[in-house]
């Protein structure tokens, strides 16, 4: 019987821990070889130094079950090492199918506080990090449809997060890199649907080592279920997406979380207002807008995040 992802090669960035670890071993159960991405520091913030051990145990685990994996020590933030994991997905399996984007770090600070290395690590290593991947992969996915003449076999899955949506008060770094996230997956995915690739980006909520404090006050059960924050929640997900099946998804938001999708619309137009002449005045704009706010409440961005089930974070 054959496995949905069989035949196909993966990379999943920042796969050494976490929701990328979770996401590298569901790709491999669907049948996918991977290359599983892990720059091995141990802080959080990016800190320590580097190691193999995370992405190789990821990839001894996938062998010891019966897959195809192999490990890759680098930095997706540094355009030359993004360009080496791409090649050594092609150079080991002969072409690579689908890229997972996961890898980050985190630099929390208010705004009013925050210093200029902070806002630019965490933006590099977030949303310049899944540019980099996203360039050769792109790359090499317009170079086989060229020399075949019609499209091929291309998925990418983003990671966003929530506090793109919601805002996150302490985290203008990461809610900054995440909402360009967004922005970067649909362009993309314009941009290569022609060449039978989709690209889609979702805003999951897992207890990793980058959230262990935002959900401190959710407790593990101990009675043997599954952990509503597992991020086993979440791989199910990008396997799906990665797959043939989800051939007709492409520029999608989705969210999910403890047995819950959620698709997300694209922003609407929620009020109109037209100009009595050629242009607003100062007081016209007053005598429209202010009354349209007046009664709703303060952050109700906040409040409609909520009808998703979502939260802040």
């Amino acid at each position: 019987m054959s496995l949905p992802l069989d035949g196909l090669s993966a990379i999943v960035t920042g796969a050494g821990r976490g929701l990328g670890r979770a996401e590298a071993l569901e790709l491999a159960r669907l049948g996918a070889a991977v290359v599983v991405n892990d720059y091995g520091q141990p802080g959080r913030d990016g800190s320590g130094e580097a190691s193999a051990a995370p992405a190789e145990q990821v990839a001894q685990e996938i062998e010891a079950a019966g897959g195809r994996a192999v490990a890759h020590l680098g930095d997706v933030s540094d355009h030359e090492q993004a360009r080496a994991l791409v090649e050594l997905a092609v150079e080991t399996y002969g072409q690579l199918d689908i890229l997972v984007n996961n890898a980050g770090i985190l630099r929390d600070r208010m705004i009013f506080s925050m210093t200029e290395d902070e806002w630019d690590s965490v933006i590099r290593v977030h949303l310049k990090g899944h540019f980099n991947t996203t360039h050769f992969a792109a790359a090499h996915w317009r170079s086989r449809s060229k020399a075949s003449g019609g499209p091929v076999y291309g998925r990418i899955i983003n990671t966003s997060s929530e506090a793109f949506l919601a805002g996150s008060a302490g985290q203008p770094n990461y809610a900054a890199a995440k909402g360009g996230i967004v922005g970067l997956t649909t362009s993309t995915a314009l941009a290569l649907a022609k060449y039978g690739v989709t690209a889609n980006v979702i805003c999951p909520r897992a207890r990793t080592r980058m959230t262990e404090d935002v959900f401190a006050g959710f407790e593990e059960p101990q009675d043997g279920r599954l952990d509503a924050l597992a991020p086993e929640h979440v791989s199910p997900l990008v396997g799906y997406l990665a797959s043939p099946a989800a051939a007709k998804i492409n520029g999608q938001l989705l969210v999910v979380h403890g047995g819950m999708v959620a698709i997300v619309e694209r922003p609407k137009v929620a009020a109109k207002f037209d100009a009595a002449k050629e242009t607003f005045s100062f007081d016209e704009l007053d005598e429209l807008i202010s009354p349209y706010y007046a009664d709703r409440p303060p952050n109700e961005t906040f409040a409609a995040a909520e009808v998703l089930g979502l939260k802040r974070g």
